[in-house]
């Protein structure tokens, strides 16, 4: 049996809780009602049927939402659900929430789980260096977060004034694209009483070959050429429109690396990223490029 067959197969075997199908089921026969009314309506009452269309989606997703959350049975069927392409999903592993002298941690470890078995696609790899980065981060940065305490107290700081601070350590996800070529996502870590130790990781995934996607293997051998020349023109023409940047003198872009982070986006084109303060000011947060093909 083909892949595409296989998938078929998963997709067609999936079994809908019954109290999701049974409310879907209500929402679609009331809005035939709703329109069946309003088959003689003007076309303002047109656009006001497609905003209730709208509406009745969005409930039904509320409702989907709301049952993940109150039914673990129903949470582990909508697990099943297959995704873009049917190949892969990324699922939350482990998450967790903890406060100590003050600290606050907030975790969110990812996993990539494969749906179909024929894909050649290895991921034991990666899932345990993004659990082990995920990990790693939170700790080091608790023991941080702790020797600021410390040394805050230290030099005539208060337990209030500590407390005042706020201190969040938050490891998290976010899922850049995922189409049937792609899977592209982020792992970011942060502590918002310093930037120094932001971390930012991103893993980019070509589902037909089961491999890491590099820079190279999507702009050609003379890549970094080609993407320094891209930025350097992007940086030209939004400094006329009043964006700043860092001379290179002063620290400013001079070039990328093969190390040089990017995600894929929509148009399953590049995304060079730059963290904040690496070439612009703070204010400009993350800088990104898309880099068009030729």
């Amino acid at each position: 049996m083909g892949r595409l067959e296989k998938m078929k197969e998963i997709y067609d075997n999936i079994v809908i809780p019954e109290e999701l199908n049974v409310r879907v089921q209500q929402e679609i026969m009331k809005s035939r009602r709703q329109q069946a009314e309003k088959n003689g309506a003007s076309q303002r009452n047109k656009f006001r049927k497609i905003i209730h269309s709208m509406a009745v989606a969005a409930g039904v997703c509320i409702l989907f939402v709301a049952a993940l959350n109150m039914s673990p049975v129903f949470a582990e069927e909508a697990a099943k659900f297959p995704i873009v392409g049917g190949l892969v999903r990324i699922l939350t592993f482990r998450s967790y929430e903890t406060e100590k002298e003050d600290i606050g941690v907030s975790v969110e470890i990812p996993t990539i789980e494969m749906i179909t078995e024929d894909t050649g696609i290895t991921v034991d790899e990666m899932n345990q260096e993004i659990l082990n980065l995920c990990r790693q981060y939170a700790d080091n940065a608790v023991l941080r977060a702790e020797k600021y305490r410390t040394a805050f107290l230290e030099t005539g700081g208060t337990l209030k004034e500590w407390g005042e601070h706020n201190i969040k350590i938050t490891v998290g996800y976010e899922i850049k694209e995922q189409n049937n070529d792609y899977i592209s996502f982020v792992i970011r870590g942060t502590e918002n009483w310093t930037s120094a130790y932001n971390e930012l990781k991103y893993y980019n995934l070509d589902l037909n070959t089961g491999k890491i996607v590099t820079l190279k293997d999507m702009l050609g051998g003379d890549y970094i050429e080609r993407v320094n020349e891209n930025i350097r023109e992007q940086i030209s023409e939004r400094q006329k429109a009043g964006e700043i940047f860092f001379t290179p003198e002063e620290g400013g872009f001079t070039g990328i690396s093969q190390d040089t982070k990017f995600y894929i986006n929509r148009n399953n084109r590049p995304v060079i990223v730059f963290e904040k303060y690496e070439i612009a000011p703070g204010s400009s947060g993350e800088i990104e490029f898309e880099i068009g093909g030729d």
